[in-house]
């Protein structure tokens, strides 16, 4: 018990740690979906859904590459004879765990960190010099439901911070991938380094692992992620796993969707640009008429775009290397 003391002071000493926030990169502001509008039934629109798994695109030797983890040895490749039965049943196995594999973390409002005082005692006051930390740990249930509250040393009764509460969690709950410490690497020029080295998945990984998607600390990490990837124009590297699809709704939600658009332009994805601002429309109930996908696309330059000339050039492009080989086609 002794030991257990220890520890929960050492929660309550170190709960409002500047470890718990993730610190501002570069000259990119984390951001949160914390406005009015609630990103989450939008998210899950089948509709949305759709178009997210879509623009991902699932290459199979890109899902299914070996990765360094360091969890585990690699194993040896396994070669088996199969019936052409047995080959489809293989295939089929195969899809579904690449679906499992590209399911997109999910995008939710954040969380309300606004701690309730539940009674005010100011008969208790000065009955302790330090917090004291009440904790529900019943076997069983979910973290976020579990009861945690905190009695000041005047007297009044609140529930915990959610700092306090995720640190209590781990403390009698622990999930072994997850750290008591936000881990370094999320922090200054840790995390500078990792983006310069087009570390995006592994970063985003590891945050999906360490917090909460509806965490002020996780959204406002994330976003910092996919600015810099978005800068850089370092699409391709997200694509075919699970994080491209909350990238693309993070682009769209925010209005900033012209480097991913122009890249799909000038890559000759003309259709995929053409979901793009599918879901443009979807998210924010503006339609860009056209017969073509690319009438569509020109109506996009024209309404919303903020740079106009690189993708009026690039559709230029488009349309002459579509005409180029429609003619060597002949």
């Amino acid at each position: 018990m002794a030991g257990l003391r220890r520890t929960l002071r050492t929660v309550l000493k170190n709960y409002n740690s500047p470890c718990f926030h993730v610190k501002r990169l570069l000259n990119y502001t984390g951001q949160c979906y914390d406005g009015d509008s609630d990103p989450g039934p939008i998210f899950i629109n089948p509709d949305v859904q759709g178009i997210l798994q879509s623009l991902t695109r699932v290459d199979y030797d890109r899902v299914f590459r070996k990765r360094k983890l360091g969890t585990k040895k690699p194993s040896d490749p396994e070669y088996k004879f199969m019936t052409d039965a047995e080959l489809q049943e293989a295939l089929r196995a195969a899809k579904e765990r690449a679906a499992e594999l590209l399911q997109i973390p999910p995008v939710v409002k954040v969380r309300n960190t606004e701690a309730k005082v539940v009674c005010k005692d100011p008969e208790l006051q000065g009955l302790e010099s330090s917090r004291m930390v009440f904790t529900d740990i019943t076997f069983g249930v979910q973290d976020e439901q579990r009861i945690v509250v905190v009695r000041e040393p005047d007297g009044t009764l609140r529930e915990a911070e959610w700092a306090v509460r995720q640190r209590v969690n781990q403390t009698y709950f622990p999930d072994k991938a997850k750290q008591m410490q936000v881990p370094r690497m999320f922090l200054d020029s840790y995390l500078e380094r990792l983006l310069d080295k087009n570390e995006y998945e592994y970063v985003l990984d590891r945050a999906c692992v360490q917090f909460e998607p509806d965490d002020p600390d996780y959204q406002r990490l994330i976003s910092i992620v996919y600015q810099h990837l978005n800068d850089h124009n370092k699409f391709e590297l997200l694509r075919s796993t699970r994080h491209f699809g909350s990238l693309t709704f993070y682009l769209v939600w925010n209005r900033n969707i012209d480097n991913l658009l122009l890249e799909l332009i000038q890559t000759m994805r003309i259709e995929e640009a053409d979901q793009l601002l599918a879901l443009y429309s979807l998210i924010h109930q503006k339609r860009f008429e056209g017969e073509d996908p690319l009438d569509r696309v020109q109506s996009y330059i024209e309404q919303a775009a903020g740079k106009k000339g690189s993708l009026e050039l690039a559709v230029q492009a488009y349309k002459d290397v579509a005409a180029r080989r429609a003619v060597e086609a002949l």
